[in-house]
Formats: structure tokens, sequence, C-alpha cells
């Protein structure tokens, strides 16, 4: 480190986090747009708000709070602005809860008024409470009974129960009768422990009743469909043509299945959400979703974790991943990507402005597929808020760039680095970078190899930090006096500190207390002279 550094090491600085920018405020409305818009309990006993109301209500909310926060800020004006910007945060939560129990607001003579529960008419038919079921023709007549006559439900969600053959018919007939006015329809987990053909018939029913209806949301998860269940469905997703959420998740989806969804679909122009979670997809299903994610330029939350997806496929998502410029969520966990998948998803990350939650845990990445991507993470992605990249195989030498990209994030809430090879030279790294988060929430370096000289380390980087909650370390190589020390650091604080009952102090990288305080001595000088 030159000397123009060192002096600026010790150079005071006076950072004022009042008034914040344009850009973290405008930040707030999106979160608060987004909380508004997402199917909560508050939604289902109120009502949901739709996303041009949410918009308005969000950006009021934001003027107000940022106002209160002002005046607050204006009486101390030596102030830093921390208490400014804790009145800000705690306004924002208590309006966006009062807009929640409001619901949303219905035209009456002309003028806007609040729709709550016992004002408005109900719009969710939920059948899936209480405990796993088979349903036949009887019992079905009885549940669906509110379905018959005039209704507003514009979603049903028929989960948990196990339609047979009779109770299929019984609800033809009314899905026919309702589906105009269906908006999101969820058949997960609704032919359970039934027989191939009557499950594949029974799905028959329900596409051929529903078809033509306009949904924005369809789930369809947790049925083992493979191909044949897939063009069960036929009727009704080829009359799909506005679905913004679908979800097909331990369905079974195979290559040629993937194959049939990617067939089916005449258009994905709209879709913001689409999870393909545990399924048997591999290379050549996922190039078919890769094609689907192509044409998906709106898409904001993929998942496509446990698909046993290789580097081929792997290199084909990355690359249709580039076409989805807002993308917020990406979940490609445990999957046998590869060095060259993660490089080749690196070329594409940079697009990712709007990027808050990355899982690329156990793809088998090692130090080059990490580097890249922590590269480009870096340079990008300014709002993010979970980075995991556990099981990777990641050493102290790939650490060097993930520490840098941690250091670049300033709202990072959560960190996953466990089950690598990092030991205590890149546990350092880490913890250094960790000094930088403000944000941060919980840690984890378990089963890294790390002696006391790493966890002291990490330990001290995070138990001052306020609102921080776990430090993870548990599977480690800490010698019985580290962990009375560690116990220690965290005596005022002690549930930030993760259980330890998988550690093993006789580890084979721990060769005793003398040599791990020499250890530590030298990581210290270290990183006297470290930069991120």
């Amino acid at each position: 480190m030159d000397s123009s550094a060192q002096a600026y090491q010790h150079r005071p600085l006076a950072i004022k986090l009042w008034p914040p920018s344009q850009g973290t405020r405008l930040m707030l409305v999106e979160r608060m747009t987004k909380n508004l818009t997402t199917p909560s309990i508050f939604s289902r006993k109120y009502g949901l708000l739709s996303k041009e109301e949410a918009e308005e209500d969000a950006k009021q909310i934001e003027d107000d709070a940022f106002a209160t926060a002002t005046q607050h800020f204006e009486k101390e004006p030596d102030g830093d602005g921390s208490s400014a910007v804790q009145i800000y945060a705690k306004e924002s939560s208590k309006l966006m809860l009062e807009v929640l129990k409001r619901g949303p607001r219905v035209k009456e003579g002309g003028e806007l008024t609040s729709g709550k529960a016992d004002a408005t008419a109900e719009t969710v038919f939920d059948i899936s409470g209480g405990r796993r079921a088979f349903i036949e023709g009887k019992e079905a007549a009885e549940l669906l009974e509110p379905l018959r006559g005039p209704n507003s439900y514009t979603k049903i969600i028929f989960s948990n129960r196990s339609f047979g053959l009779d109770a299929a018919r019984v609800a033809e007939p009314i899905l026919i009768s309702i589906k105009d006015q269906l908006k999101e329809v969820d058949l997960s987990d609704f032919i359970a422990g039934r027989t191939e053909a009557e499950a594949l018939e029974v799905m028959s029913i329900f596409s051929s009743a529903l078809e033509g209806c306009a949904l924005r949301y369809l789930n369809l998860s947790n049925n083992a469909v493979g191909e044949k269940g897939v063009r069960a469905f036929r009727s009704l997703l080829k009359s799909q043509i506005n679905l913004e959420e679908l979800y097909l998740m331990n369905d079974g989806i195979s290559e040629e299945a993937a194959k049939a969804v990617s067939e089916l679909l005449p258009s994905t122009e709209k879709l913001r959400v689409l999870h393909f979670h545990n399924n048997m997809t591999g290379d050549e299903g996922a190039i078919a979703i890769a094609e689907i994610v192509k044409h998906s330029p709106a898409l904001e939350d993929f998942r496509c974790s446990s698909t046993r997806v290789g580097s081929d496929g792997g290199v084909a998502l990355a690359e249709a991943l580039g076409a989805c410029k807002h993308l917020r969520k990406l979940d490609l966990r445990d999957n046998m990507f590869g060095a060259e998948a993660g490089v080749a998803l690196s070329k594409v990350i940079p697009a990712y402005t709007d990027l808050t939650e990355i899982y690329l845990s156990y793809l088998n990445l090692e130090d080059d597929g990490a580097e890249a991507l922590a590269n480009a993470l870096k340079e990008s992605a300014p709002s993010l808020e979970i980075l995991d990249l556990a099981g990777n195989d990641i050493t102290a030498e790939g650490a060097v760039s993930v520490a840098a990209c941690i250091s670049s994030k300033q709202f990072l809430t959560k960190i996953n680095l466990s089950e690598n090879e990092l030991k205590d030279e890149g546990v350092a790294l880490i913890s250094k970078a960790l000094e930088v988060g403000r944000q941060l929430i919980e840690v984890d370096l378990s089963t890294n190899s790390i002696t006391w000289s790493g966890a002291k380390l990490v330990a001290e980087a995070v138990v001052g930090k306020p609102g921080f909650k776990l430090l993870n370390i548990n599977a480690n190589f800490i010698s019985d006096e580290g962990i009375v020390e560690l116990k220690n650091i965290f005596k005022n604080s002690p549930d930030m500190l993760g259980p330890l009952d998988e550690n093993d102090p006789e580890g084979e990288d721990n060769e005793g207390k003398d040599e791990e305080d020499g250890e530590h001595d030298e990581l210290e000088s270290k990183l006297k002279g470290l930069g991120i």
C-alpha cells in the first residue's frame, strides 16, 4: 500500500447519511411497490393492490416518510443523519402496514374509498387448508359450492387436495362458468396418490375447462407430471398469452417435458417469474428452458435449481439470461455447471442492475468460475442483498475476488460461503471485506477448515454490527481454547453465534494453540497491507 493510501486511511471522514440520493429513494418506492403487490396474509384478508395503485401508494408513503425524517434531521444539523435514516425506515414501514390493512380502493359514485374485507367481494377461493386428502365427487360438490352462481373470485387454490375423476367431473362445469373472471390458478399437488391414467385424465379435464382463461399466475408444481402431464395441460397452456408467473417445481420435468413446455407456451413476453426447481431436466432440457428464457424479456425471478444441469445446459441458460435485463432474483443452486458455465454467466451479469438476490451454491464453480462471477458482480448489481456461493471449492485464491465483491456491496444482508476451502487465509480476506457492510444480518462460513485464527477475525468483524443476527462457523477446526475465546467475544450477544456442535478441535488443520496464535499474528501482519 503506498504512502498516499496510508495517509488516506488515517484521514478523518465526515460522512452524512442524510438526505438519501434520488436513486435510493426510487429504490425504496420499487421495493414497497413489490411488497404491496405480493400475496400475503394481509392481502387474503383485505385484498391485493393492483400494481398501479401500489405504485401510487408507495410514492406517497416515501414522500411522507422523507418529509418526517427531514424535519427530524433539521433539528440536529450537526448529526450524521443516522437517526433520520432510522425514522425514514420506521415511518415507511408503519405507513406501508396501514396501506396493507386498508386494502385496495374501489370506485363508489366516482369517489375513491377504502375497500376493506367487509366492504369488498372476496377474490380468493382456497381449499388447500387442513390435512392432505383425496376428494371424490360428493365432497367436491360441497367444497366447490361457493363457486356456483354469481361471485367475484379471481383466484382459486386447489392444492393439497387430490382430485379423482368424479371430483374432476364435478369441478369441470363450475370452472367453465367462472374461467372468464379467473386471473390466478393454483393446481399444485392436486393429483397425489392417483394412478397415472386417472391423473392424466383429471389434468386433461381441468385443462379443457380452463382453456382460454386469461391468467397472470399459474402453479402446476408438485404433480410429477412429466411429458405426458405437460401435454395433458396442452389446452390450458396453449391459450396463455398473458402469463406473468409460472411454477413447474418438482414435476418430473425431463428433457422431453421441458421441450413440451417450450413448444406449448405461445408467449412469455410478460413473464416475470419462472420456477423450475427440483426436476430432472438435464442439459438438453435446460437448452429447451433456455428458449423460454430467451423470449422472456420481462423476467425478474428465475429459479432452475436442483435440475441436474451440466456445463452445456448451464452455458445455454447463461446465454439466454442475457436477454433478461430486469432480473432481480436468480437461483441456479445445486447443478453441475462447472467453471465454464460460471464464466459464461459472468458475461451477462453486468446487465443486471436491479439484481438483489443471487444463489449460486453447489455449482462446482471452483476458483475460476467463482472469480469470474465475483468480478462481474463487483461492477454491477449495486443493490445486491443476498450472495450465496456455498459448496464451490473456493480457496483463498478465489477469496480475493469474492472479498472485493463483498466490500463493494453496501446493501448486503446475507452471505453464504459455507462448504468451501477458504481456510484461515481466505477467511481473513472475507473478514476484512465484512467490515464495510452496514446492513449485514447473517454470515455462513461453516465447513471451511477454519482454525481459531480465522474464527477470531470474522467474529470481531461482525460482533459490533447493529442488527447483525447470526454467524455460522460450525464444522471447522477451532481449538477448545478458541471456542472459549469465541464465546467471550459474543458474551453480550450470545445468540449471534450459531451452534458449534460439529466443530472438530482435533481437525487435520489444527496443530495446537501455539501455532494458531503464530498464524493469527501472521494474518494480522498481512491484513495491515491489505486493500479491498
